[in-house]
């Protein structure tokens, strides 16, 4: 139970205090003595707040016909109910309250905005009919795997969602994985999500880049005092902002491939999962069908001969529907394995066109960081040779004085510079394709662990199952022996 209410016995929604709430909420002064007057009909109220109260079960609402907005966060309430005549509800707050399982909404298809937040909640399910969802808050609940918010990808309007204080966020790829698996997502954990820096490219739609080689270079202000440098650096800036704009829209380009091709995996991936569940309920369905009934008789029969017969073909029955049963989840297996298979090689051309596309832009850039190296060092050898020859600005800045002390110096400081702007291109270059590649690795990897978690734990929802079966019929025949 929610601490703040350990010592107060629960509340009951009835009449009294709905009309308080009704009341609370209206219009105040002469127009809210004319409403309390001409009495409160709750078929007209559209908001209805109820925090705060202590309610143990939601009920007795039925007569809210118009309500759009239900407030009924920090309650002690145990189980979403008694909304199914709220069907114009478009914001439903139960934050703050005992909830463990989603359900009861099925008949609320216009809710747009719907909040859990701090719950005991471990699965998203039973949420099939809220199409218009766009905002959910799931957050501080109990959810710790990943491929649960694959759940999420059938509400194409969904916008924004909180998944902050579950299990799940201490997952390394979690920041990763949800824009992948929900591409559509605008925001996440009340954060912009950021597509460049899901496609690697952060910074370089424009001289970012260009800018960090330049101020975290400590000879870039020495070499920049050089005749002629500053014009020379301007056309060297405009030249390799070009290429990095051609890496921010390649990057983004790959990313929304990689994007494409792990949706379409994923729409595959529970099409097949889903026909074979339903020919897996349909087998179980007539099995049930055929032999409920045949138990029934089981338990009324006093001849121990025919009952001996009788459980031994029901035992067969058990035999065939596992034997059944385990064929679709073999056939189902089969299957996810080609479809990896495909996504794979797919998925793996991707990444490696886009690794040698983004390999060759870098190249670029290295050429012109290379050409502006050899024009800086000519411009630089120069200025040492007029200095030699007296042929020098008499009032040049002493630190550039400095870089002409012998020409060892002039010829390090240069490279020192080239070196360390080669290094900055090296990491753009290492960060873009290690990451791609990253991603490629960790997912196919993530995508194979959760098939093996599916399959056993199909197999052991189908062993359980059986199980149940058997051990009736061993309950009989230990009944017919005693």
């Amino acid at each position: 139970m929610n601490r703040l209410y350990k010592t107060i016995a629960p509340s009951v929604i009835d009449d009294e205090m709905l009309e308080e709430a009704v009341k609370k909420q209206g219009p105040s002064g002469r127009a809210g003595q004319i409403a309390q007057l001409e009495g409160i009909d709750f078929k007209d109220v559209h908001n209805l707040q109820l925090d705060y109260r202590n309610i143990l079960k939601i009920d007795n609402l039925w007569r809210f016909k118009s309500l759009t907005k239900l407030q009924l966060d920090n309650n002690v309430i145990e189980k979403i109910e008694g909304l199914k005549t709220l069907t114009n509800l478009v914001w439903l707050d139960l934050s703050f309250n005992n909830i463990e399982m989603i359900e009861g909404v099925d008949e609320l298809v216009k809710l747009e905005d719907l909040s859990l937040y701090s719950n005991r909640i471990t699965n998203l399910e039973n949420m099939n009919s809220l199409v218009n969802l766009q905002i959910f808050s799931i957050g501080k609940n109990h959810i710790s795997k990943l491929e649960t918010i694959i759940y999420l990808r059938r509400f194409k309007r969904l916008r924004t969602v909180n998944l902050a204080g579950n299990p799940i966020c201490e997952n390394e790829r979690y920041s990763m994985y949800i824009p992948a698996y929900l591409p559509n997502l605008m925001y996440l954990d009340f954060r912009l999500i950021d597509k460049t820096t899901a496609a690697y490219v952060e910074y370089l739609n424009g001289p970012g880049l260009f800018n960090t080689m330049i101020s975290e270079d400590p000879e870039a202000p020495k070499l920049l005092m050089l005749p002629g440098v500053p014009e020379f650096v301007e056309i060297y800036k405009s030249e390799f902002t070009n290429i990095c704009q051609k890496l921010f829209d390649y990057g983004l380009k790959g990313f929304n491939m990689r994007e494409t091709e792990l949706e379409h995996f994923l729409e595959c991936l529970g099409e097949a999962i889903e026909d074979n569940q339903q020919k897996g309920v349909k087998a179980i369905k007539e099995f049930e069908e055929k032999n409920k009934e045949l138990f029934g008789e089981l338990q009324h029969i006093t001849d121990a001969d025919n009952l001996e017969t009788m459980i031994k073909n029901f035992r067969e029955e058990i035999d065939q529907l596992w034997s059944k049963l385990m064929n679709l989840e073999m056939q189902l297996v089969d299957q996810l394995e080609e479809t990896m298979r495909d996504f794979e090689r797919n998925i793996s051309e991707i990444v490696s066109t886009y690794v040698e596309n983004v390999q060759a832009l870098i190249a670029q850039c290295r050429d012109l960081e290379n050409h502006h190296n050899e024009n800086m060092l000519e411009i630089a050898m120069s200025s040492y040779d007029k200095m030699g020859k007296n042929e020098g600005d008499e009032e040049m800045p002493e630190e550039l004085r400095a870089l002409f002390i012998d020409k060892d110096t002039v010829i390090n400081t240069v490279n020192a510079s080239h070196d360390l702007h080669l290094l900055k291109i090296d990491n753009q270059e290492d960060k873009m394709v290690t990451r791609a590649n990253g991603w490629a690795a960790d997912m196919i990897d993530k995508l194979h662990t959760d098939e093996i978690n599916r399959n056993r734990k199909r197999v052991l929802e189908i062993n359980i199952y059986l199980s149940h079966w058997k051990d009736e019929l061993d309950f009989l025949e230990l009944q017919e022996t005693t």
